[in-house]
């Protein structure tokens, strides 16, 4: 059984993760090497912020616990808002732009496959995928 409390062994650890240009972070609860199959992670979107974002190697589920947003699908400029309540899933790697709204929006996510921890999206919104 893994149990583990974000604030004792995630804040401020190599476990939360920075957005190059501060617009998110992500706090990493279950990585690739806890063996589950999936990452499990909880991310918080700045307010007034906005990210590119094209996971080609992951699929990826995303369910709204606080705050407010948007998504933009880049291939159909569909733009949907995110609140609370609301869950997404990249089940195209699909292509999109997340905004954060006028407070910050916590987010809780799922990958697959699972990522390592220390990821952060390069200049095409991209995870490497690690071996």
């Amino acid at each position: 059984m893994i149990v583990r409390d974000i604030r004792k062994e995630v804040i401020g650890t190599q476990k939360e993760v920075f957005a190059k240009n501060n617009q998110w972070v992500s706090r990493r609860m279950l990585l690739k090497d806890d063996g589950m199959g999936f990452s499990f992670h909880e991310t918080i979107i700045k307010a007034h912020t906005k990210t590119h974002i094209h996971y080609q190697n992951h699929l990826e589920a995303v369910y709204c616990v606080g705050g407010e947003g948007k998504i933009e699908d880049l291939k159909t400029g569909i733009t949907h808002d995110i609140y609370d309540g609301v869950m997404y899933a990249l089940n195209n790697h699909d292509e999109h732009y997340l905004y954060g709204g006028n407070v910050d929006m916590r987010l809780i996510c799922v990958f697959n496959p699972p990522i390592k921890g220390t990821e952060n999206h390069d200049e095409n919104g991209v995870y490497p995928l690690e071996d």
